[in-house]
């Protein structure tokens, strides 16, 4: 039986958290096995931790992202605490949850020990390990749950397989796609990223020469980061991952126009812009995340790296040549496990992730179909991650789901407003 492991209690502006561990299976198939650890980190506004709250439990966006660190109340924290006791739940191999990286896994054995043991970070595993943690704490009594982004799959996949445990489900930006495979994810998602590049060149129209500049240097030199690996043209192409966000179209545009200063030989980058980039290009804070990445889609069949193989089908994001430069999105690709030092060691066992073929399913669609749970969900008409159409067919076939479809929140900011999240509670709870 999971129990709370109690940790500490801190006391913030504001805020009163409480660290708790608990002990899971690593396989919920077999719980006598070998188990990891889950962290946890409970927040309650300060003078009522002795009220008698309802819980929301967050699951993060992702995957392969821990749950915020609090330092005092964001604003949809702010927002929740006004009504629920929160746990903010670091998923299994983030954060303080038994942290995946290219130093613990080679604990597990070659690399086909551990991919099999990665084969247990999906939503179908989270959720598990989520519903262990609600015994613990609150024995029998139901919670809320707010998934943002992959938290929002987690949420589908935990009102598939555990409906009679939850008051409400409140998701921005996650109505993942039921059963669509990682092709069909793909082949949606590049007309969107071309779709923000065209708008980020439209903002900033003097980028397009900066950023074939930039790639025409990348591919006639031996331009190397300061941690000393490479930086070629295709990994300079991959900033646009934030590009889901108003704000990172900023971000890129300020670094794009530090890019270049005269040195000895001529024009080079800057030592300015390859700290920047290389802070932004590399995966070793959330290694998991590109490990597992299109593993999210797979039910029964491999992703095979669709993202490469399916880019095939979109030439004009090739960069040979003198057209514009399309930056890339949410893509992960086989050779970045050949640039990233974070990634290289894990080269062979994400080949082996990438090649499995027997994941299970991840939602129960006849579950969802009468499902009774108060859900609430955002979709962002422009949402660069997660497609608006597949979510609105999604949200047709979980019953009784209510959805505010708007453009007026980008996918991340969304997930941190508190005026985003009161509509929602107020939608779950028939207020609106």
């Amino acid at each position: 039986m999971t129990t709370a492991n109690r940790l500490r209690t801190d006391r913030l502006p504001g805020l009163v958290t409480t660290a708790y561990t608990f002990d899971v299976p690593v396989d919920h198939a077999d719980p006598q096995g070998e188990h990891l650890s889950v962290f946890a980190r409970e927040v309650v506004a300060t003078g009522r931790e002795k009220d008698e709250l309802p819980w929301l439990m967050m699951l993060q966006g992702g995957p392969g992202h821990p749950c915020e660190r609090p330092t005092a109340p964001s604003p949809w924290l702010g927002r929740a605490l006004q009504d629920y006791r929160v746990l903010l739940l670091d998923q299994r191999g983030t954060g303080l949850s038994s942290r995946v990286n290219r130093q613990t896994l080679p604990l597990r054995g070659d690399a086909k020990a551990q991919a099999a043991y990665l084969g247990h970070f999906r939503a179908d595993s989270i959720v598990r390990d989520a519903e262990l943690v609600r015994q613990a704490l609150i024995g029998e009594q139901k919670w809320s749950i707010y998934g943002q982004s992959f938290g929002g799959f987690c949420s589908l996949t935990y009102l598939s397989l555990f409906p009679g445990s939850l008051r409400e489900s409140l998701i921005t930006g996650g109505l993942a796609p039921l059963s669509a495979t990682a092709d069909e994810v793909y082949r949606a998602l590049y007309p969107r990223v071309r779709e923000k590049n065209e708008r980020f060149f439209a903002r900033y129209p003097g980028d397009q020469e900066i950023a074939r500049k930039v790639v025409e240097h990348l591919l006639a030199h031996d331009v190397r980061l300061p941690t000393g690996e490479r930086l070629t043209a295709h990994r300079f192409q991959t900033l646009g991952m934030g590009f889901g966000t108003q704000r990172e179209f900023d971000s890129l545009h300020y670094l794009l126009e530090a890019s270049f200063v005269d040195g000895v030989g001529g024009p080079e980058l800057s030592d300015y812009f390859l700290a920047q980039a290389g802070a932004r290009l590399s995966f070793a804070s959330a290694p998991l995340y590109a490990l597992v990445h299109e593993a999210i889609y797979n039910q029964g069949s491999a992703s095979d790296w669709s993202a490469q193989r399916v880019r095939a089908e979109f030439p004009e994001f090739d960069l040979e040549g003198d057209g514009p430069v399309l930056f890339t999105g949410e893509m992960i690709y086989p050779w970045q496990f050949d640039e990233d030092p974070a990634l290289t060691p894990l080269k062979e066992t994400a080949e082996i992730l990438a090649a499995r073929t027997d994941w299970g399913p991840l939602y129960d669609p006849e579950v969802l179909a009468r499902n009774e749970v108060p859900v609430a969900a955002a979709v962002y008409f422009d949402d660069m991650y997660v497609d608006a159409e597949y979510s609105l067919a999604t949200a047709k076939a979980v019953r009784g789901t209510k959805v505010w479809v708007t453009n007026e929140y980008e996918h991340d900011g969304a997930g941190r407003s508190a005026a985003v999240l009161d509509r929602l509670i107020k939608m779950a709870r028939g207020e609106l």
